[in-house]
C-alpha cells in the first residue's frame, strides 16, 4: 500500500466535465446534471482501500446531510479492475447499498476523468462553488486508520458550509492521504513528481 497525497489541483480550476455510468442505477451521470446545485462535491474513492473504509460511514452521512442543503455530491472510482476486481461496477453497487450512499457512485473505466481532476489517491476530495470553480481540495479531516482521531469530516464540512454561506473557504488546506489510484499499466499520468503544496 503506497501512501499517496493529493496533487492539490490549483484553486480556481474549472470543474472538468464527466459522463460516467452510475454503478447502482445504471444511468449516465454528467457534470451538467448538477447545474442547479449550490456547490458540487466530487470524491474519488474505491471499495478496497483501508483509508476509504475508515471514512466510508462519514461519507454516507455527509452525502445525506449536504444533498439536503442543495449540494451536488458524486463519487467516482477509477481503479484498474484487472488488478483490483473488488473496485468494479458490481462490487461498487453492492458497497453503495451496504454503506447507504445516496449519491451516484460512478465508474471511470478509462481513468480519463481521474486524470482530468489530477486525482492521485483514494479518498481525494474536490469542492466547487456555484460557478464550478475549485474552492477546496484536500482531506476529509485529520483522522487516519489507527490514528485514534475520530472521523468527523471537519475540514470538508467547513469548506461546504463556507460555500453555502457565501463565504471564502479557508486557505489552510491539507492534502488528503490514501492509497494511490491503481492506474492501468502504461496509462499512468505524468502529473506526479512534484511535492504536494499545502
Amino acid at each position: 500500500m503506497a501512501l499517496t497525497p493529493s496533487t492539490m489541483l490549483p484553486l480556481g480550476t474549472k470543474a472538468p466535465g464527466f459522463e460516467l455510468q452510475d454503478s447502482v442505477s445504471g444511468k449516465l451521470v454528467r457534470l451538467a446534471d448538477f447545474d442547479e446545485s449550490a456547490a458540487l462535491l466530487v470524491m474519488f474513492i474505491c471499495n478496497h482501500c483501508p483509508f476509504v473504509k475508515h471514512v466510508a460511514d462519514e461519507l454516507a452521512r455527509l452525502g445525506r446531510d449536504y444533498a439536503a442543503k442543495g449540494v451536488g455530491v458524486v463519487a467516482i472510482s477509477s481503479n484498474d479492475v484487472k488488478t483490483h476486481p473488488d473496485d468494479g461496477p458490481e462490487p461498487m453497487a453492492a458497497e453503495a447499498r451496504r454503506r447507504g450512499y445516496t449519491f451516484p457512485y460512478l465508474y471511470d473505466a478509462t481513468q480519463e476523468v481521474a486524470k482530468a481532476y489530477r486525482a492521485a489517491c483514494t479518498p481525494d476530495f474536490y469542492v466547487f462553488d456555484a460557478d464550478r470553480r475549485l474552492v477546496y481540495r484536500g482531506q476529509l479531516d485529520s483522522s487516519r486508520p489507527d490514528s485514534g482521531i475520530p472521523v468527523t469530516g471537519a475540514d470538508l464540512r467547513a469548506a461546504l458550509d463556507a460555500v453555502l454561506a457565501g463565504k471564502a473557504v479557508a486557505g489552510d488546506q491539507r492534502p488528503s492521504i490514501g492509497c494511490n489510484i491503481k492506474w492501468i499499466a502504461g496509462r499512468e499520468p505524468n502529473y506526479f513528481g512534484a511535492p504536494a503544496k499545502v
